[in-house]
Parts: C-alpha cells; structure tokens; sequence
C-alpha cells in the first residue's frame, strides 16, 4: 500500500513491523534507568497496539533455557500463536533466522524495544541502519542497566539515524484521528487500562458525564 501525502514521514500500521527483543526475567532484573513495572507497563502498550492494529510482530529472545528464561508471559499472551525466536547471539540482526523473519514482514521500518538498551538494541539498530531500514527505538519500553548506559545507547543510535519514541507514541500515532472508528475502542481500552492520568481522565469523562459503568481493570 502506498503512502498518501498526510502519511508521509509517519509511522503507519502498513510501513512498519514490530520487534521485541530478550523481554525476559533475568534481563529485566538488571534494568536499572526505569521502574521495571513502568517499563513492562510501556512494553503492554506497544505490544497491544500492534496487535490493535496488525502490525507484523517478531518475538525473540536469548538463551531462555539457560540463564534468562522465558519472555514475560504477559507479551507471550498477546501473541499466542507465535514461536519467539531463540537465540544465543547478543546482536539479534546476526541471528539468520530473526533476519528472515524481518525481511518476509516486507516492511522497511522496524520499532523495536529491547533488553538491555547498550546491547540488545544498539547492536541490530546500528547495522539495519547500516542495510537501509528505518529504526525506531522505543525508549521507555526498553531499558539499561544504568541510566547512562541507557541514555549512552540512545544518543548512539540517534547519532546514526534512528529515531526515538514511546509507546504511547506509537499507538496513538497509529490511530492518528479519532474519527476512525475501526479501532476506537480498543484504543480506548488501552489508554484506560495503561496511560495513567490520561486513562483517568477518559475513565472520568466517560463514567461522570456519559454514565458510563466503571472499568474493572486497570493498570495503575
């Protein structure tokens, strides 16, 4: 599908694909530059909205039967029917068959999120770079084993053409106009369940004014 004028130099659900990188226990224990329930909450974001809107997601994750263990199930449930790519390379993009996997989304820019930023994101980011894609690191869904390495990781890969953003970026950037309608709710769903005072304030309007019943879920 071509871009239309208004789509131009914006993410869409039909230019991009989605990787999730090593969101495993043992990786989370040594995020350091972010609350780790924050950074699993911003993960939830991204994941949900990709899958609201059917963006192409590739799951991997590094020696799971070793030292790090599983990806959180809360990612695998989004994803029930997909096999995470097992890997023992740090830089995911040596991995042929994550590679492959890539190429045969045919999209040519990637949101990635990753564990730890100074590794696992830097390595791919910098040589799909290198190979022509677009990259576009999800800062608050990935995270470092200190703040500086974090910070280090994304100044790194801005420096050679990535493009940071958040997950809340990314699903609303995906929606773009409230007055399509195909996904509304289910972004709305999202925003109540894990935007904080924004999902809030929906919640409120929504409950106060359009006496609509209380959700019972919610991420605080």
């Amino acid at each position: 599908m071509s871009l239309s004028s208004t789509d131009k130099g914006l993410l869409t659900p039909s230019n991009c694909a989605v990787i999730f990188i090593d969101h495993q226990p043992q990786m989370l224990f040594g995020v350091a530059n972010i609350d780790r329930q924050d950074l699993l909450n911003n993960m939830l974001v991204l994941a949900k909205a990709a899958k609201i809107f059917r963006v192409p997601v590739i799951l991997t994750a590094v020696e799971s039967e070793g030292f790090s263990g599983n990806i959180t199930p809360q990612l695998l449930a989004l994803f029930p029917n997909q096999t995470p790519i097992e890997r023992s390379n740090l830089n995911a993009w040596e991995n042929k068959e994550l590679v492959a996997a890539a190429k045969s989304t045919t999209r040519n820019n990637f949101v990635i999120a990753a564990l730890w930023s100074e590794t696992c994101l830097v390595f791919p980011a910098l040589q799909m770079l290198e190979e022509g894609y677009g990259v576009y690191a999800v800062e608050d869904a990935s995270g470092g084993m200190s703040k500086a390495a974090h910070d280090a990781a994304i100044r790194r890969i801005e420096q050679a053409g990535a493009v940071s953003l958040t997950a809340f970026q990314v699903l609303l950037e995906f929606q773009r106009d409230w007055s399509r309608k195909e996904h509304y709710e289910e972004v709305m769903a999202v925003l109540k369940e894990h935007c904080g005072a924004y999902g809030h304030g929906i919640e409120s309007t929504a409950t106060m004014v359009q006496k609509a019943p209380a959700s019972r879920s919610r991420q605080t």
